[in-house]
């Protein structure tokens, strides 16, 4: 098991995956607007653009085409060569499809963007109150877990929904396998491994498979048991991710019954969590602790 952290790989061994481009491309193009002393209704102004269209290209939202992207450059009067051609191949990166983008009109908006930040991040540090991390989940546990979620699916359609979604759920996993996976913290509340999810059997066998994982080197599962009291985590589960890049702020990602949300741009609200998530630590069972906790939970649901 791994309790030290350091560097990890990006997204699919292939470079950062395009939401980390787009995010990088929009900070780029605000601080050069801001640079030409420009406002956001100038901008759409004199490119004819609606102000929608720059809003959403500097939230990272949509993409922009390059014959867009050199206009609006040379309106910020950016003329090095070297610095539009990097902001070009930004572009380009960013508009490539990925994997998950395939699963658009099935995935939550949150869940894509999760996935694309998950996939270039360096370091994972997860905190869950009820369920199984997504990415440490058996095939079994995600079938009861998104079954339960789509019970308003109509009949008819069901089954392929759900079908797809935990399919989504074991690509995230593929990350796991890659030559430089990054490096995975899991804190659990108590409650997550207590909680029967699929019967006996099907939570046996996902706590065998934490069991397993932990047993990696770059995966730590800690479990905070009831005993701890009251702790940081009880406003609900959250996910904070870091880049290898030192240009990339870390991004936090918020679970909750209303939807997802990405923060990215409040370095104080993204350093509280960290801060809790160091907290929690502190007062889990440890990941030797830990990983006997688990067994002893897995041989009572014999």
């Amino acid at each position: 098991m791994s309790v030290a952290e350091g560097t990890g790989g990006m997204g699919g061994g292939d470079g950062p995956s395009p939401v980390v481009q787009r995010r990088r491309l929009r900070a780029e193009l605000r601080k050069a607007r801001q640079d030409a002393g420009l406002t956001q209704e100038q901008v759409a102004e004199a490119m004819d653009w609606s102000l929608s269209k720059v809003i959403r290209i500097e939230a990272g939202t949509v993409g922009i085409s390059t014959n867009d992207l050199k206009a609006l450059l040379r309106h910020y009067q950016v003329v090095d060569p070297g610095q539009t051609g990097e902001l070009v191949a930004l572009a380009r990166a960013a508009r490539e499809r990925s994997w998950w983008s395939v699963y658009r009109d099935v995935a939550p908006p949150g869940l894509l963007q999760l996935i694309g930040y998950e996939t270039a991040a360096s370091i994972n540090r997860n905190f869950e109150t009820l369920l199984v991390p997504g990415l440490l989940q058996t095939e079994e546990y995600a079938h009861a877990v998104v079954r339960q979620w789509e019970e308003r699916t109509p009949e008819r359609a069901l089954e392929d929904r759900v079908d797809t979604l935990v399919e989504i759920r074991m690509r995230r996993q593929e990350l796991l396998e890659r030559a430089d996976p990054p490096l995975l913290f899991f804190i659990l509340d108590e409650a997550v491994v207590r909680r029967l999810i699929g019967g006996k059997a099907v939570m046996r066998h996902q706590i065998r498979r934490l069991i397993e994982m932990a047993d990696r080197p770059n995966v730590t599962v800690e479990v905070v048991p009831f005993t701890a009291g009251a702790h940081p985590g009880l406003k609900g589960p959250f996910v904070v991710m870091e880049f290898p890049d030192a240009a990339d702020d870390d991004v936090l990602y918020l679970e909750g019954t209303r939807g997802d949300l990405i923060s990215r741009d409040v370095p104080e609200e993204v350093l509280a969590y960290r801060e809790a998530f160091e907290q929690l630590r502190k007062m889990s069972l440890g990941p030797e602790g830990s990983v006997t906790y688990l067994g002893k939970v897995a041989d009572e649901m014999t």
